[in-house]
C-alpha cells in the first residue's frame, strides 16, 4: 500500500509546482480522484479552476477533454448524436467528448438545464443513452467542471439535483503574495519550454489505489458518526438552535456515502489503514457545503455554508 500512495503524494505535490499557494485544494483534488468521484470547482476568473485540472491530466496516463459550456450548445455536443454514413446507407454513433477518462466541463452553468442534464446520466451511471442504445464509458471517468460564483448574467444556476451529484466541492481562493510571486517565475520558465512529463501514472494504478481504499477500515463509532453529521443537517432543532435557524434542507444519502469514500481516502494518502474522526472532519466541508439549502433569512444575514458547517461540526460530538 505504500508504495502506490507515494506514487499518488508525488502528483499532488507535482501539481503543487504548477498551481501555486493551491495546496488545500490540490489535495481535495486527489481525494475526489481517489474517491471516484465528481468535482465542482468554484472560484473568481483567475484563479487556476481550469490549470489544476489541466496540469493533474497531463501527469495522469488518461484522456482529457475539454468543453467550454455555453448558451447555444445542444445535448448531443456533449454525448455524441447518430450520423447518416452514405456509403453504408446507415446510421452510426459518433461519440461525443464525454467518452474519455477525464472531462473538463468549463463554466459549467453557462449552458441551459437539457444541456446540463446530459452529464446527469453520465456521472451516476457511467453510460450514455442514445436511440435507445446505452453506450459505456471508460472505468475511469471523472466530471471535473467549472463555474464563478459572481458573474451571474447569462448563466443557468445548477439545479439541486445536479449540484447533489458531485462527489466534492472546491472552493478556489487567492493565493497568498508571496505563492504569486513565485508564479511569475514559473510561468516564466514554461514559457521558455521547461517541463517535465516523466513518470506519468497510469489508469491501472488510479484504479488499485482505488480497490485499497475500498479496504481501509471504518468502525462502528466512525459509522455513527457520519450518520449523525447527516441527520443533524435534516433534523437541526434537535441538535442547535442556530443551526435550525440557518438550513432549509439538509443533505442526501448521497453526502453520507461522500462522506464516507472521501474519509477513507483522506486516511489512505495519509498512510492510516483505518478512519478517524479528523479525517471526515477534514474532508467536510467540500462534501457539505453544496448539499446544504440555507435560509432566506440566513443568506439575508450573510451566513455562509462555511460557517454553518462550522456549526455542524462543533455541534455533533463523536461517542
Amino acid at each position: 500500500m505504500s508504495a502506490l500512495r507515494e506514487h499518488f503524494i508525488t502528483l499532488q505535490d507535482k501539481i503543487n509546482t504548477r498551481v501555486l499557494g493551491q495546496e488545500k485544494s490540490v489535495e481535495q483534488l486527489v481525494i475526489a480522484l481517489l474517491a471516484n468521484g465528481h468535482v465542482l470547482l468554484q472560484g473568481l476568473p483567475g484563479l487556476a479552476k481550469t490549470r489544476s485540472v489541466s496540469v493533474m491530466a497531463n501527469q495522469l496516463d488518461a484522456d482529457l477533454n475539454r468543453i467550454q459550456f455555453t448558451p447555444d450548445m445542444l445535448p448531443s455536443d456533449i454525448t455524441g448524436s447518430e450520423v447518416f454514413e452514405s456509403h453504408t446507407q446507415s446510421l452510426t454513433f459518433k461519440k461525443g467528448p464525454v467518452f474519455t477518462n477525464l472531462l473538463l466541463a468549463d463554466e459549467i452553468n453557462r449552458a441551459p438545464a437539457k444541456v446540463q442534464s446530459a452529464l446527469l446520466e453520465a456521472m451516476a451511471e457511467k453510460q450514455v443513452s442514445v436511440a435507445g442504445e446505452t453506450h459505456k464509458l471508460p472505468e475511469l471517468f471523472m466530471v471535473l467542471a467549472t463555474q464563478n460564483p459572481v458573474e451571474q448574467e447569462g448563466t443557468y444556476p445548477l439545479p439541486e439535483a445536479q449540484m447533489d451529484r458531485f462527489l466534492m466541492q472546491i472552493l478556489i481562493d487567492y493565493p497568498s503574495k508571496e505563492a504569486e510571486k513565485m508564479m511569475l517565475k514559473l510561468l516564466r520558465e514554461e514559457s521558455q519550454g521547461i517541463d517535465d512529463e516523466d513518470g506519468l501514472m497510469s489508469v491501472n494504478q488510479v484504479l488499485d489505489a482505488r480497490r485499497q481504499i475500498d479496504q481501509i477500515h471504518v468502525s462502528e463509532q466512525v459509522d455513527q458518526y457520519i450518520v449523525d453529521l447527516i441527520d443533524a443537517t435534516r433534523h437541526p432543532k434537535e441538535c442547535n438552535e442556530q443551526l435550525d435557524q440557518w438550513l432549509e434542507l439538509g443533505a442526501s444519502p448521497r453526502a453520507t456515502i461522500a462522506l464516507d469514500k472521501c474519509s477513507r481516502a483522506h486516511a489512505w494518502l495519509n498512510g492510516q489503514d483505518y478512519v478517524t474522526p479528523d479525517n471526515v472532519r477534514a474532508i467536510a466541508h467540500s462534501v457539505l457545503r453544496h448539499r446544504l439549502v440555507l435560509s432566506f433569512s440566513s443568506q439575508n444575514q450573510g451566513i455562509t455554508s462555511e460557517r454553518v458547517v462550522d456549526l455542524l461540526l462543533d455541534s455533533v460530538a463523536f461517542a
